[in-house]
């Protein structure tokens, strides 16, 4: 999957600024800090950063959340890396205005702090942000379904399956795009659930992995069984959904896209 090989690249990128050569390295600790460690991106991206820390000779420590949105998993994780005396953390932040005043202990302890994936808001609360631009990918994903249901697009019935409560950045940015790019109006484009597009039938919340997405399809199925569009926060939220419109039969006759990734 392009967009899973290009994080753990980033993995790698990060590492290499923090670190920019083995002899700099040795004996030289940081720490990855993901949302979960089940996820296949997340998998994928501390694979690269794993090898770029042997590579240079460096020790790497992984954490991550129980599940998508366990933003007390990843404090705990950034108060260890600072005890330890790391020199760096590489984040995929559950919630990336909550966690802002723990990545800024860490900074002010000395650590450099890298965002992945996932902006913190405010952006200049890390020390440097990698991602994909998630609003322009919402919006191709979006003019892409549209197209392809060519007229019946001004009649659909949307649903989506988005991450977590807490509404973090990529999450926002993903669904607000894909609106856009399919020609609803997104309200306010900084936040979710707002819209009053006809089309829309509900949102609901997957924490990112299959049995939520099931379960959420589930629930936006029961407020109408009409739903031929949805828009997953990521793969195991769009297998979950999958699951649960075969077991209706649906399967077939529902167009379900996701921007790939964590």
């Amino acid at each position: 999957m392009k967009k899973t090989v290009l994080s753990a690249a980033f993995g790698a990128l990060a590492l290499g600024v923090v670190f920019a050569s083995p002899s700099q390295a040795a004996d030289v600790s940081a720490c990855l800090i993901t949302k979960t460690d089940t996820n296949p991106f997340f998998v994928k991206m501390k694979e690269g950063a794993t090898a770029k820390a042997q590579e240079l000779g460096m020790t790497l420590k992984s954490y991550a959340g129980k599940i998508d949105g366990d933003s007390e998993s990843q404090v705990a994780a950034i108060e260890t890396c600072i005890a330890d005396g790391a020199k760096g953390i590489l984040l995929t932040a559950s919630d990336t205005k909550g966690i802002v005043p723990q990545v800024q202990k860490a900074r002010e302890a000395g650590l450099l702090v890298i965002a992945l994936d996932t902006p913190l808001e405010p952006l200049d609360a890390a020390d440097a942000t990698f991602a994909t631009d998630n609003l322009l990918a919402g919006k191709l994903i979006g003019q892409w379904a549209a197209a392809t249901l060519g007229d019946a697009a001004k009649d659909a019935k949307v649903a989506f399956l988005d991450l977590t409560p807490s509404q973090p950045t990529v999450d926002v940015l993903r669904d607000q795009g894909f609106m856009i790019g399919f020609g609803i109006d997104p309200k306010d484009p900084n936040k979710i659930g707002d819209e009053d597009d006809p089309r829309i039938v509900g949102h609901d919340v997957t924490n990112g992995n299959e049995e939520g997405g099931r379960t959420a399809m589930e629930n936006l199925l029961q407020k109408d069984p009409t739903i031929n569009v949805v828009h997953t926060i990521n793969e195991p939220a769009a297998a979950g959904a999958y699951e649960a419109l075969k077991a209706v039969g649906r399967e077939k006759d529902v167009l379900i896209v996701s921007v790939d990734g964590g």
